[in-house]
């Protein structure tokens, strides 16, 4: 049964819509033609010509697309797009193009649908019966991947911002000062090697009028979708524009969207206290599983951590090289929370992260070292190219405070409210606050998808990035949209459980949807044993 949701009007009064306007730095009719006439500005865009593809990969084709840099000027820059397709592998029962987003952002969704075949069991792995009925289309978002992926650091740099010591008990890793100085030295690069014209066009409203022009030159009168994380920003934003151009649509590990494109203080905030939720999950099972079956800690595996990162931070373990050829190095207490963060937010990993703490918590880091060279999608900074895009397209879509005592009340609260994950939040959207590059333009109302099918929105209770009620923000966000929760831990659900399978599956190929607020369950994590997917 799917709940009808309320339509916008009856949940956005003009005061709370001036509020919201307020918040991301312009109101509808101050915007310029992206802002009033949103939808309007893509449609007017040139029926794109027809997709040449060539094949680039079992049952892979590859093309590009030309789109216009700015949508309100279409005799203006373009920039080409990277695009890649998996066939449907029952061709006489196509039902259409499916497109998807990974998220990230920044993540290539070209080369996340080439790695599909390896994928099984991971979030957002196509099932399949998805597989035989929809070609599934990869679209790299503007200045990701191959469409023109944001550079803003040389390797050098990147390799050196690799081996700086942070010391996770000040925010932010370092003194504000050297955090500043960073932000300055990383926002002068973008520029440096991208023009700011081409940084303020990376908005999410953009990359949905991207993803029509596809859909245009595929032929294609409607789409379905699948998005996850930064995915689920995208998809309504499509659904808000062309509501009518939606078939169907899932999103996975769902984005609060009034705070993306609202309070990006608070917004991280909120991505700070997940981690800190996750991480004490983890603490709590290793707690009552008792020390025969989880011995990290003796019974106490908190303090027991903190005691190894601190230990870890004074006194670094020396890593060899491995024979795979792996460079040898340090671990420090910094690299032990980062790792065991990201660890710690998927319940799969639990028993990697156990093994990983008492090898080193025995003088033997090399494991927990080799995980971290592992770690490489955060969503707080790391020094990967990856995050070079990812900060570019968050700042084209925040409205960041540029006052650095707002930064530092906000550092304050995370620290305080997560003890932990807090100081590694603290002082991640300076670079925003830098941004050299304003949006001008930026898209600002509600996304409600007013117009469009009822979406499907699937969340997990315990999610390390995108936290339970930012999905029940999003529902209510959306004129129509059915809840679909996962009891577990973990950043995405569809592709891990069979419960989510099914209904992800029944939404994307027939168009139904469980009951609102259906729960799937899963099985207890556990610290030391692997899980297998659950059939429940």
């Amino acid at each position: 049964m799917i709940r009808l949701r309320p339509k916008p009007a009856a949940r956005y009064g003009a005061a709370a819509a001036a509020t919201l306007m307020a918040l991301t730095g312009c109101s509808s009719s101050a915007s310029g033609p992206r802002g009033t006439s949103a939808a309007g500005a893509s449609a007017s865009a040139p029926s794109p010509a027809p997709l040449t593809w060539s094949t680039c990969g079992k049952n892979l084709e590859c093309a590009t697309i030309k789109v216009p840099q700015e949508y309100t000027e279409l005799d203006g820059a373009q920039i080409r797009l990277a695009l890649m397709r998996h066939r449907a592998t029952d061709p006489d029962h196509r039902i259409g193009s499916l497109f998807f987003n990974p998220g990230g952002p920044g993540v290539s969704a070209t080369e996340t649908l080439r790695d599909l075949p390896h994928t099984a069991g991971t979030p957002g792995a196509f099932s399949p019966a998805v597989l035989a009925r929809f070609d599934i289309i990869a679209m790299d978002p503007r200045g990701v991947g191959g469409s023109r992926a944001v550079h803003c650091l040389t390797d050098k740099q990147r390799a050196d911002a690799a081996g700086t010591a942070f010391d996770p008990a000040v925010p932010g890793g370092k003194p504000l000062p050297q955090l500043l100085a960073d932000a300055t030295a990383f926002t002068h690069g973008c520029v440096t090697r991208q023009s700011k014209a081409f940084l303020a066009s990376l908005s999410t409203d953009n990359v949905a009028r991207d993803i029509d022009q596809v859909r245009s030159a595929l032929g294609e009168d409607k789409i379905t979708y699948y998005g996850l994380s930064y995915g689920t920003v995208v998809g309504p934003m499509y659904a808000t524009l062309f509501p009518h151009r939606v078939r169907q649509m899932v999103l996975d590990a769902p984005v609060d969207t009034n705070l993306w494109f609202g309070n990006s203080l608070t917004f991280l905030d909120d991505v700070a206290m997940a981690s800190e939720r996750t991480l004490n999950a983890w603490f709590k099972t290793c707690r009552t599983e008792g020390t025969t079956v989880c011995p990290f800690g003796a019974g106490n595996p908190q303090a027991a951590f903190d005691t190894l990162t601190d230990t870890l931070e004074a006194k670094p373990l020396k890593i060899a090289p491995a024979k795979d050829a792996t460079p040898g190095g340090q671990l420090d207490g910094a690299m032990t929370l980062e790792t065991t963060r990201a660890l710690a937010g998927d319940q799969n990993t639990w028993p990697l992260l156990t093994s990983a703490l008492l090898a080193a918590q025995d003088g033997n880091g090399a494991p927990l070292y080799t995980l971290w060279r592992a770690v490489t999608v955060s969503p707080f900074p790391v020094p990967t190219a990856m995050f070079e895009a990812h900060t570019a397209i968050r700042c084209a879509d925040w409205k960041t405070p540029a006052d650095i005592a707002a930064h530092t009340a906000a550092a304050i609260k995370a620290v305080t409210e997560a003890r932990r994950i807090g100081p590694r939040a603290a002082y991640s959207a300076l670079n925003c606050a830098r941004w050299p590059a304003p949006n001008k333009d930026r898209f600002t109302k509600p996304l409600t998808g007013a117009g469009a099918p009822p979406a499907l929105v699937v969340a997990g209770r315990l999610d390390p990035v995108t936290p339970h009620h930012w999905a029940q923000n999003m529902t209510r966000t959306l004129d129509s949209a059915v809840l679909l929760t996962h009891e577990g831990v973990g950043h995405g659900s569809y592709g891990i459980n069979t419960c989510v399978n099914r209904a992800v599956d029944a939404a994307l190929i027939r168009g139904t949807h469980p009951a609102d607020g259906t729960v799937c369950k899963t099985d207890k994590p556990a610290t030391t044993r692997p899980l297998v997917p659950t059939n429940r």
